[in-house]
């Protein structure tokens, strides 16, 4: 449970040995980089932002290919595959791929074009296939559409309204037209929008006859070809064979470059480590023969540094206290337990400069609030063997993917011991089971009481625990201010809300009150009860008193002392926030004995089996993931709202050192 101290450090080394200083402070990956020197005379920063953006493009381009072969060869994965992470490769075999950049560059363009090339392919298959549908009324017409008649006749091609009729076309020529001797319609093809169609006349009657014709709704073919109807259709066909030909072709040529997925991966991550050296690259100060690196560095990684890179090279190592204005990174050291609750942390906020890491207490009062309010020792027994497994079978899975299989594989530890302490197994699907198949009633007794036949006395716990919680959160609250010192704010805002609060459970206790909720009226010695009030009245007479110590005028600092007094109610709401612990625990239980209810409605027979065996199944998986996300979501409600409130602001900035943020490998480094 540790901040870990951060120095800053400087290294000044000959520019000869740039690169290589560089790529080892990567690949140690200890370092932030912060920059405090250049503005000295002789100092200047290079211009690397072409190189870097060169880089980039080259990461984009071994994306594309790798985005490319996944689309035409998808890579055979298991449905956990992606707890698998990052796959570790030797030193050697990357430098290898590295030494084939080139090649692998040119495969990406490779892939990246015929990309290119089979998407315009079937855009112009789209373009061909529309012109067959525009084509397709057409197909009986035995002349090309652009046929415009013979010396005498006219033809006129075109389309009418989906209604018209061969009759009406005629009375329609007649009545516009009547002095037209000879007019011959057909009808080439017609559908619910139009009539295709074309119309002979005579050449010297053919501007009247189109005349007619178009009050009637005539209009001319937007797209008209040279060719018969039929045989533009055959070549276009034709076309569309050799396209798709050629599509499938080139998509053999993609799955052939299947073997270069590892390798296009790697030198993908290598792209990505040189375009973040030397964005680093292009914020060190540099000399004519020298250059400085500074940054941060946690105080026990100093001497790894000193033997990896003083002990090598010619350069000047400077390590410093950081300076009381300076905010440094903030970087967590906490046992395997605790480690597990370091992401619930850092999403609420890492300790701010100054504050204590709350990661061990957080941790152990996360894992015990969640196993109360998911409680059953069946759900628990499950969720810690999944965990447990996969922490196994994927020892390289991610590092903050880990933790968050960890924390849940302790809360399915916890969920497992409270859930015997309560008797849950699958709701009560032994005693379901046992009298529906079996005839005779079995149960396995609560080690401890069954919420749901007791839900005032889990209430009351429920409060206590909160109580406890809330209290463990003032008590860090006191040794915050001991740590530094500040005596009086140790007094005033610890002591004094303790002796407050000490007091009015003591005088809350023997109250009619609590006998409700307790079920049983407690009697407390008369020195224990008048003490509890004499306790209360000087917690709250220090708090008026003192809490607004920071104001020299004595009306305000009594006025800002009444004002934190009222608080005692966000005390009451806080403690009544616990009760959450009681209805997710009864919502677990009840969803679980209603599915096993519904289950046995088919009783003692096959039917009855597989009824049970498919709502059992069913009905019990969607309570484990819905009460799963509750006991997450509401646990860390208590934590961050209840618990923190108490001692804690956070506002950290997370260490963020220079190192190889590979996205497919890791890189196995020589010792």
């Amino acid at each position: 449970m540790a901040v870990l101290q951060m120095q800053r450090i400087s290294i000044c080394a000959l520019k000869k040995d740039r690169k290589a200083i560089l790529e080892k402070i990567q690949s140690m990956g200890i370092i932030e980089m912060d920059q405090i020197a250049g503005d000295e005379e002789g100092f200047e920063k290079m211009d690397t932002l072409s190189d870097r953006q060169e880089l980039e493009k080259k990461v984009q381009l071994s994306e594309q290919a790798l985005a490319i072969l996944e689309s035409y060869a998808p890579e055979k994965r298991s449905m956990l595959s992606g707890l698998a992470g990052k796959k570790l490769v030797e030193k050697e075999q990357f430098n290898r791929v590295i030494a084939r950049k080139e090649e692998l560059v040119e495969k990406a363009n490779v892939l990246v074009t015929r990309s290119k090339e089979i998407a315009e392919d079937k855009a112009n298959i789209l373009k061909l296939e529309n012109q067959i549908e525009s084509i397709s009324p057409w197909l009986t017409l035995s002349v090309p559409m652009n046929y415009s008649g013979t010396k005498k006749v006219s033809m006129l091609l075109g389309t009418m309204p989906g209604e018209t009729t061969l009759e009406s076309v005629y009375a329609q020529i007649a009545e516009r037209s009547p002095e037209t001797e000879a007019v011959d319609v057909q009808i080439l093809y017609m559908d619910r929008d139009a009539v295709y169609l074309t119309v002979f006349c005579l050449r010297a009657e053919e501007g009247a006859v189109e005349e007619a014709l178009r009050a009637g709704g005539f209009a001319r073919p937007s797209q008209v070809t040279d060719q018969v109807p039929a045989e533009r259709k055959a070549d276009l066909e034709a076309e569309i064979q050799k396209l798709n030909s050629e599509i499938k072709g080139k998509e053999e040529e993609i799955k052939n470059y299947a073997d270069d997925r590892e390798d296009l991966r790697m030198i993908g991550d290598y792209f990505r480590m040189s375009a973040e050296k030397y964005e680093v690259l292009g914020t060190l100060p540099q000399s004519q023969r020298t250059f400085v690196v500074s940054g941060y560095i946690p105080s026990k990684m100093v001497s790894k540094i000193e033997k990896a890179i003083g002990e090598r090279y010619n350069c000047v190592l400077d390590i410093e206290e950081v300076k009381e204005e300076e905010e440094p990174p903030v970087l967590l050291q906490n046992n395997k337990f605790s480690e597990s609750v370091e992401g619930v942390l850092a999403s609420f906020g890492l300790p701010g400069k100054g504050e204590m890491d709350p990661t061990f207490f957080t941790s152990i009062c996360y894992v015990i609030l969640f196993g109360i309010m998911l409680s059953d020792a069946a759900y628990g027994l499950i969720v810690a063997l999944a965990c447990g497994i996969a922490l196994m079978k994927f020892p390289r899975m991610d590092r903050n993917l880990r933790k968050s299989v960890q924390l849940f594989f302790w809360c399915g530890l916890s969920t497992l011991v409270w859930g015997i302490l309560f008797g849950g197994y699958f709701g009560d699907a032994i005693t379901v089971i046992s009298k529906t198949f079996f005839g005779h009633e079995v149960t396995i007794p609560a080690l401890w009481f069954v919420p749901l036949d007791d839900p005032m006395r889990m209430l009351l716990y429920s409060m206590l625990f909160g109580v406890i919680h809330l209290f463990l959160g003032l008590a860090l609250k006191g040794y915050s201010a001991l740590r530094d010192k500040d005596y009086m704010g140790f007094l005033c805002d610890c002591v004094f809300w303790f002796l407050l609060l000490l007091g009015l459970i003591g005088m809350l206790l023997p109250t009619e009150i609590f006998a409700g909720i307790a079920g049983q009226q407690i009697v407390l010695p008369a020195v224990i009860a008048k003490g509890a009030k004499w306790i209360a009245m000087i917690g709250a007479v220090g708090i008026l008193l003192f809490s607004g110590r920071s104001s020299k005028n004595f009306g305000v600092r009594i006025a800002l002392g009444a004002y934190d007094l009222y608080n005692i109610t966000g005390w009451l709401s806080d403690v009544l926030s616990y009760s959450r612990l009681l209805a997710l625990g009864l919502a677990t239980g009840v969803m679980a004995s209603v599915f096993n209810s519904m289950a046995s409605m088919g009783g003692k027979s096959i039917g009855g089996v597989i009824i049970f065996i498919v709502v059992f199944l069913v009905g019990h998986v969607f309570n484990i993931a819905i009460n799963l996300l509750g006991a997450y979501v509401h646990t860390c409600r208590l934590q961050y709202v209840e618990f923190f409130g108490k001692f804690y602001e956070g506002g950290g900035r997370a260490f963020n050192p220079f190192n190889s943020k590979t996205k497919y490998v890791d890189i196995k480094e020589e010792n």
